[in-house]
């Protein structure tokens, strides 16, 4: 059963969502305040949902604390059609994020996709086969693990997401909204062209310098190939 920290001020609708992600098969545990010591330490949890309006303390100043020593996903929950709260959001490290109000059952979606993305296998029984070289960029998408050259990438799951799909498209432009669904699960939506340009840029910098990928006007993005594209699978397909 995975376990879930709930961050949220409203104790009724805390108390609703932990409900029903009881009967989805969740274990849940909310708290009510940003400063709750759980709240940036969730040792033991598999997931974050964290509101970002919360007495004393915001689920952004949270979300700062909380990735500066854990890498738990984080789902946040936001004000509607407030597209600077999801690009601050995913600025920040958060891994997806949801729009109140929201139907029950879209948190529940969100939170298993996100928990399937970011799943770890055993990095030694992950097969050879699984791997994406481009250049000097290495990728294990069972291991859920990205590298440039010996120096290991800290990605996020929407990250993760996004370099694999440009990986496998090395040399080929790739749509925003192609991305978007790849990287966040939807298409369109509140800020999404933008959320993709944040992630991007946040990608361009863990990669460093080379520029290796290319805004292509008015389509999206392209990774640029220098050398052999190498995978036991699909890549350069």
């Amino acid at each position: 059963m995975e376990r879930i920290l709930l961050v949220e001020d409203d104790r009724a609708m805390a108390a609703m969502i932990a409900e029903y992600l009881g009967l989805e098969g969740f274990h849940v545990d909310a708290v009510h305040d940003g400063a709750a010591p759980a709240a940036d330490k969730p040792a033991g949890y598999d997931l974050v949902v964290l509101d970002v309006m919360l007495p004393n303390r915001s689920g952004f100043d949270v979300l700062k604390s909380l990735r500066r020593g854990y890498a738990t996903p984080v789902i946040l929950l936001t004000a509607r059609d407030n597209e600077t709260d999801c690009v601050l959001g995913l600025e920040l490290g958060a891994d997806d994020y949801v729009t109140k109000p929201f139907k029950p059952r879209e948190l529940v979606a969100r939170i298993r996709a996100v928990l399937r993305r970011t799943e770890r296998a055993d990095p030694d029984a992950a097969p050879r086969s699984a791997e994406i070289r481009v250049g000097d960029v290495w990728l294990n998408p069972a291991a859920r693990l990205a590298a440039r050259g010996e120096q290991e990438l800290d990605l996020t799951t929407a990250e993760f997401d996004l370099l694999q799909h440009l990986l496998l498209r090395a040399g080929s432009p790739v749509p925003r909204d192609e991305l978007a669904y790849i990287s966040l699960g939807r298409a369109h939506g509140v800020g999404t062209e933008r959320n993709v340009d944040t992630l991007v840029s946040k990608l361009r910098r863990k990669l460093g310098p080379d520029d290796l990928i290319k805004t292509v006007r008015n389509v999206g993005y392209l990774y640029v190939v220098r050398e052999p594209i190498h995978s036991g699978t699909e890549a350069g397909a």
